[in-house]
């Protein structure tokens, strides 16, 4: 097994292969010659190729993801909040011993210049709540957790876009905004973010947030 924070190349689980999120960040993954296993539902619709292993499993199942995860040395969640719980996931990455989890955050639990979270503003659009409130307690699960070693990055306001400029900036739990106040990250840049992450930790049990 690759010792996570090293040179060496990873054997990792992407739970939600399909979604935006996921497919991006197992294609970075491969471009750094990781080994993958792309778990969803819908999995056995990717196209074969090498360091891929589509899984096609229900990730609900948390006896079912222990077993595809076991042998891994990390695990990124990239699943909808409201299709998988923060349960399911640490239960099975501790009973297959996984070394450490990432989670694709949402940006609901950042806090603007007043210090309120984003969830609570008055204009948090009403269709995303729902999603949102699910990723607010998938963290919130994640930090009352004493072993295990977890990292959620949360992404930009809009969260959007196919471009990769492998330029942006990172931050804690403030949400980032740019010169005309909009805070943004495309899924390419996000990716990069993330698995550089999964190669150098620098935010072990701890969320941080990623915009232009």
């Amino acid at each position: 097994m690759a010792k996570i924070g090293t040179n060496l190349k990873s054997r990792v689980a992407v739970i939600g292969a399909t979604g935006r999120a996921g497919g991006r960040i197992i294609e970075e993954l491969l471009a750094r010659g990781h080994s993958v296993t792309a778990i969803a539902r819908g999995a056995a619709s990717l196209e074969a190729r090498p360091g891929l292993t589509p899984c096609a499993i229900d990730a609900r199942d948390s006896d079912a993801l222990a077993r595809a995860i076991e042998g891994h040395d990390a695990v990124i969640s990239a699943a909808r909040f409201s299709d998988l719980s923060a349960v399911a996931v640490i239960a099975a990455v501790q009973r297959a011993a996984v070394a450490r989890v990432l989670v694709v955050g949402g940006a609901a639990s950042l806090r603007t210049a007043d210090g309120m979270r984003l969830f609570d503003s008055p204009t948090f659009p009403e269709a995303y709540r729902a999603e949102a409130g699910a990723g607010i307690a998938f963290l919130e699960a994640l930090q009352a957790e004493r072993s295990l070693d977890w990292t959620f990055l949360s992404p930009a306001a809009l969260f959007d876009g196919q471009q990769r400029t492998a330029k942006f900036r990172l931050g804690l739990d403030n949400l980032l905004i740019d010169a005309q106040g909009v805070s943004q990250v495309s899924f390419p840049d996000y990716a990069i973010a993330m698995v550089d992450e999964l190669e150098a930790p620098a935010h072990r049990r701890q969320r941080f947030h990623v915009a232009y």
